[in-house]
């Protein structure tokens, strides 16, 4: 690995011949939307973007004439390239097309541009000015404009809480295909990314948080495709795969971490001399009642993506097997939560065991839950949804008091 310690280096602003940014656009079976997508994103760039640029179109495997389009555009636009590939796969497009680029900051974007280019400047300055390593666009942001489906937006959402409760995430959205990443880290952190296809994405950003790397998030507008091509079972299903595969290399260390901080990480802050008698600042104070407030407020959240999980599961999967799913992926997520949040404990010191206690409470909670819809079940044949709703928020919070003290008898005395 090429040693990249202290702070990234400004990018430095080349002639023409030398473009600054890279923007990959991977497609399939494009052959429709290619030209005018290439043709405004070209335009965009050449009357906002102050640095020399690229579009390189990455066309993996079509079979129609998406590259015969590709090659027309090539000719027709000044800075716009072509890189084929025989093989599917959006991450192996990405991949190879950010490993050939000689540009400092490669980004790339979906070809139906659902998110608004006017997020394309944000995201990349923090790279070039030296101050972040990756940037993301982010639909889930209080201050982003999202046009898309409920059925969308949950999913969406269920898959990011998963993410932050099995792998530790702390970015929001893994999915919006709008990303960049400087090429000094890109070539480090590529040969270890496994994922050809949807996955990458997450599997790159899960591995540049571990190497201690700063991502940088822009609230996005975005509106969704109806065309979009996207089988969601299938990319769904292959999305829990990588993530199992991920989780396991992490656990056994089968991933070199401690070279990648080493090397790609940043040098860590050390406080001011005036400070070294004070409490670190945004510790979580070992007090019960701002633990009660930090945890009632992680609580409540919890249970709002409980029940929108429940809700929207409900209908397809039957009441328990809704309760199952629901409650597990919001248990995952509530302990570590929790465990920084409310108990201030970071890194991953005692993390098997604080999240085995997570499954001891969730195991709890679901005989709470599921016994009390087997009761109501009992009384009544076909109870209201909202009398279903009910008991189920009443077992809940019993489930919460015995999380909060089940999680505060473990880790209330191992403060990070």
């Amino acid at each position: 690995m090429t040693a990249l310690s202290g702070p990234r280096a400004a990018v430095q602003a080349r002639p023409a011949a030398g473009a600054v940014l890279d923007v990959v656009i991977p497609v399939y079976n494009e052959e429709t939307d290619l030209g005018s997508c290439v043709r405004r994103l070209h335009s965009h760039l050449s009357e906002h973007f102050p640095y020399p640029f690229r579009i390189t179109i990455a066309d993996n495997a079509s079979v129609d004439d998406t590259l015969t389009v590709a090659h027309g555009l090539a000719g027709e636009l000044p800075g716009v390239e072509v890189l084929h590939l025989d093989a599917k796969g959006r991450g192996r497009a990405l991949s190879a097309a950010w490993s050939a680029s000689s540009a400092p900051v490669l980004a790339y974007m979906d070809v139906d541009l659902s998110t608004d280019l006017a997020a394309l400047l944000p995201l990349v300055a923090p790279l070039i000015s030296g101050h972040s390593d990756l940037a993301i666009g982010t639909r889930l942001a209080r201050t982003s404009r999202v046009v898309r489906g409920a059925k969308r937006e949950v999913i969406s959402r269920a898959y990011n809480l998963l993410l932050r409760g099995a792998l530790a995430a702390r970015f929001s959205d893994a999915q919006c295909g709008f990303k960049a990443i400087r090429a000094d880290v890109a070539v480090e952190l590529l040969p270890l990314v496994r994922d050809t296809g949807w996955f990458f994405d997450t599997e790159l950003l899960v591995l540049a948080q571990r190497a201690g790397l700063r991502i940088h998030e822009v609230p996005v507008d975005w509106v969704d495709d109806p065309d979009s091509r996207v089988d969601i079972v299938a990319t769904a299903l292959a999305d829990l795969r990588g993530m199992g595969r991920l989780g396991r290399a992490l656990l056994t260390g089968a991933l070199p971490l401690t070279d990648l901080r080493a090397q790609l990480g940043r040098a860590p802050l050390t406080a001011r001399p005036e400070q070294l008698d004070r409490e670190p600042l945004g510790q979580v104070p070992v007090g019960l009642p701002r633990q009660l407030v930090r945890f009632a407020a992680v609580g409540v959240a919890s249970t709002l993506a409980y029940l929108v999980l429940f809700v929207a599961t409900r209908g397809a999967l039957g009441a328990q097997p809704a309760n199952l799913l629901a409650l597990l992926l919001t248990a995952v997520a509530n302990t570590a939560a929790n465990r920084r949040l409310t108990f201030g404990i970071s890194g991953r010191r005692h993390a098997g065991r604080h999240h085995l206690q997570g499954l001891l409470a969730f195991g709890l909670g679901l005989a709470l839950t599921s016994g009390s819809l087997a009761v109501l079940h009992a009384a009544h044949a076909a109870p209201a949804r909202p009398v279903e709703l009910a008991v189920l928020v009443a077992a809940n919070l019993a489930a919460t008091v015995l999380r909060f003290v089940l999680l505060r008898l473990g880790m209330h005395h191992r403060r990070a």
